[in-house]
């Protein structure tokens, strides 16, 4: 009896990653050997943030309670902080090494409109606000459960006039607070009756402030698992330079017209996993993104990712490679996704000084529905273009930033099916330069509505086989 008892308890003390699910089963049968990611590993410690002084009215302020949680869960080695049935208006949460954070079903947390909450006091340049939930250089860090997690991003983000309705724009104005710019053309929350709200000095300024959600950044074994993550002031659910990373089961979600509102980007992720998510956002949906290379980051490049079992309705592109690309992309398997009313549905963009080399890329079986443009597109002239800027203005390069061209290759696309889109395949290059190469598509059948191919002979080498392109009638 002795022995079960002693039996059971040491079973009691087991990480709770000993309840992970066999992720094997998204690594059989690839087109090419990708290293698997493995869940984190976190302490059985736990703790109720109604113990540490949480109060999920919607009015108390819990930023306190959630830093008081996750420190006394430190001191233990790690642990589960539990957030349980309610609204938990905070500003920003702080992961340390070996910490969960578990929403339990009707548990929110929101994250405040008070913009000041969240400036860094020791700020450098491109880093003035902090993330409402942010780690850096952490190990073994989870967000889990079945609660949302709310940005509160319509008192960040600029609104386009073109984009929203007359009753839209009024609300705006009435509800959230704010001035008009560029003749009427775009709405910013700024408040210009009560300064003190305001963390700039201009409504420009304070835009280009705006915060991720989640934002893990030089993390190693981070998992996010059956949350919503909504509304946010700019990207939802951003890692950067991390390594084994796993995206599972989330449902993102935010107004189609929501600036920069990026669902789930994959920044120099090495070893990552992105399965079974619902995607519903202002704009990329699935985005691999890759910057410059950082000397003591645990990843640099997005290398051995596997993107699997997804959903994308709206985006500005279902499943997206850039528009950085610098630090490279290789061996990704993107395969069994479905794309329903994205804008694109695949999406490769990039242009000087963002461009770098693919490898060994795959994107097999993805079904696509009402594409609103390019079924399949390659763009190595894209500029980015925050709101308020001259949508016509000509880039100019120094030849040390032509030296960062894109180079789109190695990658093999089949079986695709899309019902719907105004142009079949769109691609082009840069003169001069190899920048679109050694394409591979093969086994599908698109469906447009206008055009069938844009292909520039001169910049863009696409080989097509079986490839059957139908006009819809």
């Amino acid at each position: 009896m002795n022995r079960l008892l002693n039996y059971v308890a040491a079973l009691l003390l087991l990480p709770v990653s000993m309840e992970a699910q066999d992720y094997s089963k998204y690594y059989q049968n690839l087109p090419v050997e990708v290293k698997q990611v493995s869940r984190p590993v976190i302490p059985a410690n736990e703790i109720n943030i109604k113990d540490v002084g949480g109060i999920g009215d919607g009015i108390a302020l819990n930023t306190e309670a959630f830093a008081k949680g996750i420190s006394k869960l430190n001191k233990l080695g790690g642990g589960r902080l539990t957030i349980p049935e309610g609204i938990w208006l905070t500003g920003p949460i702080a992961f340390k090494d070996n910490i969960e954070l578990h929403l339990e079903k009707n548990a929110i947390i929101l994250f405040s409109s008070d913009k000041k909450l969240f400036v860094n006091p020791e700020a450098k340049e491109g880093d003035r606000v902090y993330a409402a939930i942010r780690a850096s250089k952490r190990k073994n860090i989870a967000i889990t459960g079945e609660g949302i997690i709310d940005g509160n991003g319509e008192y960040w983000r600029p609104v386009k006039r073109s984009k929203v309705s007359d009753v839209e724009w009024n609300e705006y104005k009435k509800n959230i607070g704010g001035v008009e710019k560029a003749n009427g053309t775009l709405f910013y929350p700024w408040d210009k009756k009560d300064a003190v709200n305001n963390i700039a000095e201009t409504p420009e300024k304070q835009e280009k402030m705006r915060n991720d959600i989640i934002r893990f950044t030089d993390c190693e074994n981070v998992l996010i698992e059956g949350v919503t993550v909504q509304n946010s002031p700019k990207f939802h659910v951003h890692p950067l330079n991390c390594k084994n990373v796993i995206v599972d089961g989330v449902t993102v979600r935010c107004p189609w017209n929501a600036q920069n509102g990026d669902a789930i980007d994959f920044s120099d992720i090495n070893i990552g996993l992105i399965v079974n998510c619902t995607v519903d956002a202002g704009d990329d949906g699935l985005c691999m993104k890759s910057n410059k290379t950082k000397a003591k980051s645990p990843a640099n490049g997005c290398e051995d990712i596997v993107i699997q079992n997804n959903t994308v309705y709206h985006a500005h592109g279902g499943f997206v490679l850039g528009s950085e690309t610098i630090s490279g992309m290789r061996r990704i398997v993107v395969r069994h996704n479905r794309f329903a009313g994205t804008d694109t549905g695949l999406r490769f963009k990039s242009g000087m000084p963002r461009g770098g080399k693919t490898e060994q890329l795959y994107i097999s079986d993805i079904i696509m529905t009402d594409i609103k443009e390019e079924a399949i597109v390659f763009q190595c002239d894209y500029v980015d273009r925050p709101a308020g800027s001259d949508p016509n203005a000509v880039p100019t390069y120094t030849e040390e930033q032509k030296k960062l061209a894109p180079e789109f290759q190695d990658i093999h696309i089949s079986n695709v099916i899309c019902h719907g889109a105004e142009t079949a395949i769109s691609a082009s290059g840069i003169l001069g330069l190899n920048s679109v190469h050694n394409i591979n598509i093969q086994n599908s059948t698109i469906v447009y509505t206008k055009t069938d191919k844009q292909i520039d002979p001169k910049t863009a080498q696409i080989n097509l086989q079986n490839v059957n392109l139908v006009k819809m009638p």
